[in-house]
C-alpha cells in the first residue's frame, strides 16, 4: 500500500494511492488506521507534501556503504555511527532545496528511509522491522565544509531543508527484493548501488538505536548513502530513485 501526504484546496490530507488518484483516508493512517472518507482526488490536482514530518527527530546512519566511506577517506565503522536532523530539516517532493549562507559545499546523499510506526525501545534485531510502518525515499544533504570544520554534524547536517522525504510511504516495500538507489544531478547518474550493500541492516540499526534512546511513531530512519556523492548549486535538481518507492525531485536555489 503506499501512502501520500497532500494538499488539496487548502487542506492537507493523507491517501491511498490508487492508480491515478488518491482515496482520501480520514486522518493520519499512523495514528487513526486506515478508514477512507469516500473521496477520491486526481495525483494531477494535488501537490504532494513530506509523506512524514517525524514527532521528533530524523535519525540517520552514517558511512553505512563502504564503498562511500572509501570515497571521503573514513575508516568502517565498527557499530553503526547515529547522528540527527532536526524536524525542521524536512522538506516534500519537488520542494526547493535552500543551499544556507556560509557554506561553499553543499552534498547530495541519496538513501533509503524507514518510518517508524510504533513505540520503539531496546528493540531485539529479529523483531525490529516489526516496528516499521513503511519505507520512502530520502536526500541526506551535507554541508561538507560545516562537517569538516565544526567537529560534530548538527549543522552541516540539519540545517533547513538538509532533509527531502517523499514521494509517498510504501507499507509493503520489500528490503530484500534487489532494490538499488541511483541519484541523478541535472538527469546525469551519479550514486548507483543496491541497498544489499549496507554494512548494518536496517534491523540492527533499529535495535542499536533503540538501545539508546526511544524510537515513537513518525520517526525517520536514514540507512546511509552509496558511492557517487557530490556537490550541488543553484538552478541544480537532483533526484533520487529506489527501485519499488519511485523518485523523489528536489531542485535547489541560493537562500534569500
Amino acid at each position: 500500500m503506499r501512502i501520500a501526504r497532500f494538499s488539496h484546496q487548502d487542506a492537507i490530507k493523507y491517501g491511498i494511492v490508487d492508480g491515478g488518484d488518491l482515496v482520501v483516508l480520514a486522518g493520519d493512517p499512523m495514528f487513526a488506521g486506515f478508514d477512507t472518507t469516500g473521496e477520491r482526488v486526481p495525483l494531477a490536482d494535488v501537490a504532494l507534501l513530506a509523506p512524514v514530518i517525524p514527532r521528533s527527530k530524523v535519525v540517520c546512519v552514517g558511512r553505512n556503504y563502504r564503498d562511500h566511506a572509501a570515497e571521503l577517506g573514513n575508516d568502517v565503522p565498527d557499530a553503526p555511527m547515529l547522528f540527527f536532523k532536526p524536524n525542521t530539516s524536512v522538506i516534500g517532493p519537488n520542494d526547493a532545496v535552500v543551499l544556507p549562507h556560509g557554506s561553499e559545499f553543499i552534498s547530495f546523499e541519496g538513501e533509503l528511509a524507514a518510518v517508524i510506526g510504533r513505540i520503539a525501545k531496546n528493540v531485539p534485531a529479529e523483531r525490529a522491522l516489526d516496528y516499521v510502518f513503511g519505507y520512502t525515499i530520502a536526500n541526506d544533504l551535507t554541508a561538507r565544509d560545516w562537517q569538516k570544520t565544526d567537529g560534530q554534524w548538527a549543522r552541516a547536517k540539519g540545517f533547513d531543508t538538509s532533509c527531502p522525504l517523499g514521494p509517498a510511504i510504501e507499507t509493503e516495500f520489500d528490503l530484500d527484493g534487489g532494490a538499488t538507489i541511483t541519484t541523478r544531478l541535472n538527469g546525469e547518474v551519479r550514486q548507483q548501488g543496491p541497498i544489499s550493500d549496507m554494512i548494518f541492516s536496517l534491523a540492527d540499526v533499529i535495535a542499536y538505536a533503540s538501545a539508546a534512546f526511544t524510537l515513537l511513531p513518525g520517526d525517520v530512519i536514514l540507512t546511509g548513502t552509496p558511492a557517487g556523492v557530490g556537490q550541488i548549486a543553484a538552478g541544480d535538481v537532483v533526484e533520487v530513485e529506489i527501485s519499488g518507492l519511485g523518485i523523489l525531485r528536489n531542485p535547489a536555489r541560493d537562500a534569500a
